[in-house]
Order: structure tokens, then sequence, then C-alpha cells
């Protein structure tokens, strides 16, 4: 059943609060660059353009993974949210951080005196607060979904990269704003506008190794991940319970969308059931993973005996 507009509004809510407070800031940024000639602001204001471009991106890439299977793609487009992830990854590196270290290069060869920057102090409290409350909100939807796995650990497993891109970019947005600050104080109070340069760079530095871990993550999803190792444990576990199965020679599973997994089970049936009774068999079994395992979008069983299944290998 399609979702309700209030729900689907609240399963964004953390896209959506990044992409208004990216937007406010990057005009805000970009103003106070061009007022104080501040080489950290504008690079500052090409960072959160940069992040606002990759929530629209996302927030595209999810409507997109939501068509329904056809001839064409019988499991779906769910995986093209990956791929809308891995080219966020690609603008990071690029444009982010590309021109970060470039304009602190140009910064640091042609010095540009900096201008009263209160300004730009103003702009960056006013960043800081609107990048904490995106990156706070941020942390509780990933709190509430990752349960008692640990934060890294919920990183690789998290087979939706919306939440957990949106983490990195706040955080890498804060850390930014605290080498902006420290990079437009050090320039006033050594009188050394070169240094604002050097904040650009170590800004580009930052993003340059998110992208570098997000373009990670997004290949993974990309190329294929099983699923999570308690659910393939829970399907085996299942098939087990059967008295009519007197092994499980493999459970392989692979997600085709971040809520949507296929698994691909080969068993191997007791001798005596006849052809009729192993087809009936099958589908209760199907209908019973499916009833406790909705996530389980397709099910492939394979009678198959131990000795005919080949290696073996777990999940």
């Amino acid at each position: 059943m399609a979702a309700s507009p209030a729900s689907g509004w609240r399963a964004n809510l953390v896209l959506y609060a990044a992409l208004g407070a990216n937007i406010g800031i990057a005009v805000a940024k970009f103003v106070a660059a061009a007022i104080t000639s501040s080489s950290s602001m504008l690079t500052e204001g090409v960072h959160s353009l940069v992040d606002s471009l990759n929530q629209i991106l996302l927030l595209y890439g999810q409507r997109r993974a939501k068509r329904p299977p056809d001839a064409e793609h019988p499991f779906g487009y769910g995986r093209e949210l990956y791929f809308w992830a891995f080219v966020v990854a690609i603008l990071i590196f690029g444009l982010g951080a590309g021109v970060s270290v470039y304009e602190g290069y140009l910064h640091i060869l042609d010095p540009e005196p900096l201008r009263d920057p209160l300004v730009n102090y103003i702009v960056l409290g006013i960043a800081t607060a609107m990048e904490g409350t995106s990156w706070v909100i941020a942390i509780r939807e990933f709190r509430a979904s990752k349960g008692d796995c640990g934060w890294w650990k919920a990183i690789r497993e998290s087979k939706d990269p919306a939440g957990f891109i949106v983490l990195f970019e706040d955080s890498a947005a804060l850390a930014g704003l605290i080498v902006a600050a420290i990079g437009v104080w050090a320039s006033h109070a050594w009188g050394d506008p070169r240094i604002d340069g050097a904040a650009s760079i170590v800004i580009g530095l930052i993003l340059a190794a998110v992208a570098t871990l997000l373009a990670r993550e997004a290949k993974g999803l990309l190329i294929g991940e099983r699923a999570n190792p308690d659910l393939i444990a829970q399907v085996r576990a299942m098939l087990e319970a059967e008295p009519r199965i007197t092994g499980v020679n493999h459970v392989r599973t692979i997600h085709t969308a971040p809520e949507r997994v296929f698994v691909a089970i080969s068993a191997d049936f007791d001798d005596s059931l006849a052809m009729g009774e192993a087809e009936t068999l099958i589908e209760r079994i199907e209908a019973k993973l499916k009833a406790a395992l909705p996530q389980l979008s397709s099910i492939y069983i394979r009678p198959e005996k131990r000795e005919d299944a080949g290696v073996v290998v777990p999940g």
C-alpha cells in the first residue's frame, strides 16, 4: 500500500531538514564572502551549495526507486537510489573538495586582505545553529534505526544511504565551520590572509575524506550486498524447523532496495516427498517466510540434495 503524504514526508525528514538548512546557509555564506573577501567563507558557500544539490539528488533517487517492477526490471528499480548515492559521493569529491582546495591554493598564491570579520562570525554562528539542528535530527533518526548495533557497524550494515549520507555531510559541515572560523580569526589576529586560504584547503581535505567513505559504501550497495545476518539466520532457522526438510544447503540474499530483499534457498527435502507434496510445501514455506519477514520481496526455493549443492557458502 502506498504511503500517505504525511508518512512519506516523515520518512524523508532528515533530507528535508538538511536541504532547508543548506540552501539558507549557502546564500548567507556567499553574501559574507562577497562582503569580506574570505576564501574559507566562499569555500563554505560552495560546500553548502553542493550539499543542497546532494539532498535534491537523493530525494530524486528515492522517488525513482519506488517505481514498481516491470518486464525490463522484474525486481524493481530500488537500486537506482544506490546509483544516485554514488553520484553524490562524486559531487562531494569533485565539486566540494576540488573547488575548496583550488580556491584555497589561489588565495595563498594571491592573498587578498580581509575586511571586517564581524559579518563572517555572524554567518558562521547562524550556520552552526542551522547545521547543528539538521545534525541532531540526522543523529536521532539514525540512532532510532540502528537499534543496539554500534555506530560504525550500523553504517556499514545500512542499506539506506540517505540516512548516513546526511549524517556524514552534516558532520563534515560542522567540522568545516569550525575550520572556517579558526581561519578567519587567525587571518585577522596575525594579519596573514594566507591562513584563510589554508583553512579552505583543510575544508577540502575533510570533504575528500567524507566523499571517499561515502563512495566506498555506495559501491558496495551498487555491486549488491547481502541482507542483515540476523535476517539470514532467521530464514535458515525457519527452514530447519520444517520436518520434511533434511538440510539447508545455503541461504543467499541480495538487497534490491533498502527495504526489499531477494532470497535464494537451496534445501535438501525428504526423499519420500512426491512432486505435488514438495510444491505444496514450498508454497507454504514461502507464505510463512513472507508473513514473518515482509522485506523478503522475492523468494526462490530449490530442492537440491546436499551433495549436489556444491560449496556451501554461509548466507
